[in-house]
């Protein structure tokens, strides 16, 4: 997961393990863990969901593209089949166990690509509504902006002739 960051900011992941000094770290430790424990437990959305909402949330503010940031999903399924795999014969895991694990995998990967379009979408509208603010408070500064009473505008309706 840290792979996926530039080197100076991956080192920083690894490095430093405090919650205050490494918030976005400490949230991918938690968020990992969530998934991780969710995959076991079967994987049902609801349970999942929170856990990548708190990984895909940084990553959409960190301006990844979408297949920047659920790359993890993958590369989180490669680990699992490649220590599934590398275990004891006699511990090892059924070719269907593993492909229902993999189907689970994907599934979560589909379910990444939804959060982090919600993701996206909640900031679009947040930079939208900041910009209609920014714009309106702007015009009100430079005395652009009158405000038209309810008596003046039906003021107006009623005397503009029908045509």
């Amino acid at each position: 997961m840290v792979d996926t960051y530039p080197p100076e900011s991956g080192r920083l992941l690894k490095k430093e393990k405090n919650q205050f000094a490494n918030p976005v770290g400490h949230s991918i430790a938690e968020g990992m863990e969530g998934i991780y424990e969710a995959l076991i437990e079967g994987m049902q959305p609801e349970k999942v969901k929170p856990h990548l909402e708190t990984i895909i949330r940084i990553r959409a503010i960190q301006d990844f593209s979408p297949s920047q940031a659920i790359a993890f999903i993958f590369l989180f399924k490669k680990v699992i089949r490649d220590e599934l795999q590398d275990g004891k014969p006699e511990d090892g895991i059924s070719s269907q166990d593993l492909l229902a694990l993999e189907t689970q995998m994907d599934n979560l990967a589909l379910l990444a690509f939804n959060v982090y379009m919600e993701c996206r979408e909640k900031l679009y509208e947040a930079r939208v509504n900041d910009f209609k603010n920014r714009t309106y408070r702007l015009l009100q500064r430079a005395n652009l902006l009158t405000e038209i009473s309810e008596q003046e505008s039906e003021t107006k309706r009623s005397s503009t002739p029908i045509t």
